[in-house]
């Protein structure tokens, strides 16, 4: 199977590369909302659980618009058809478009962090790097996983544009809450206490959601 998903791996990022239709996109919206907070909140910094809430809802939406169109081109181009008549294993796929969508989220937030930290941070991102990273990692996992599974589940309907935000939302609301509770003391003046319990949420939460999407995608594709 490991050569089927760095197949798959390989064509989707080349389809990006070729294309430019979610990294730019996703990037461009989140530089552009942490624009409209700045002038909006009319403050000259944020810190705290006001920081922690901008930078989480910012990264869920952009990640949403990557999310969307993880499988339209699949679906417009005949790409699911082929997949099904190839005698491999079909969560190849699932693995493929998660670590596809992994890398949207990376390169998005390679552009959004330091965005955030020059419009609208008050406190350095210096002493808290370390820690801020691990929970960005642990979100994003959670975030890839719901994304391409609501994505599978919301490309063949007619209003896909629609009913995958739709879905993707209530189920990446415990994601924004743990990241943000987690990175909360680390965007304070004084950054204190450990985020090790919402942490600990944000893996059980991908755990379980991992599974769900591992036993359910081989359905969503026969249909």
């Amino acid at each position: 199977m490991s050569r089927t998903v760095r197949a798959l791996l390989r064509k989707e990022l080349l389809v990006e590369l070729r294309t430019l239709e979610s990294v730019p996109g996703m990037s461009l919206f989140a530089v552009s909302t942490f624009v409209v907070f700045h002038f909006a909140l009319n403050r000259s910094s944020v810190e705290g659980d006001l920081a922690a809430g901008i930078l989480w809802v910012t990264i869920l939406f952009a990640a949403i618009l990557g999310a969307n169109r993880l499988f339209v081109a699949d679906a417009d181009q005949g790409g699911f058809d082929a997949f099904l008549l190839a005698p491999v294993d079909r969560s190849a796929m699932l693995i493929a478009k998660v670590v596809t969508m992994l890398c949207y989220l990376l390169a998005l937030e390679l552009v959004a962090v330091p965005a955030f930290a020059l419009l609208l941070l008050g406190p350095s991102l210096g002493p808290v790097l370390g820690e801020l990273l691990i929970t960005l990692a642990l979100a994003d996992v959670g975030i890839a996983v719901i994304g391409t599974f609501v994505g599978a589940l919301a490309v063949q309907t007619r209003a896909r544009d629609l009913l995958g935000p739709l879905l993707a939302l209530p189920l990446l609301i415990p994601i924004v809450i743990g990241g943000a509770r987690a990175t909360a003391p680390l965007l304070s003046m004084h950054p204190s206490g450990s985020p090790g319990r919402w942490l600990l949420t944000l893996g059980l939460y991908d755990l379980v959601f991992g599974l769900i999407a591992y036993a359910l995608f081989d359905f969503l594709l026969e249909d």
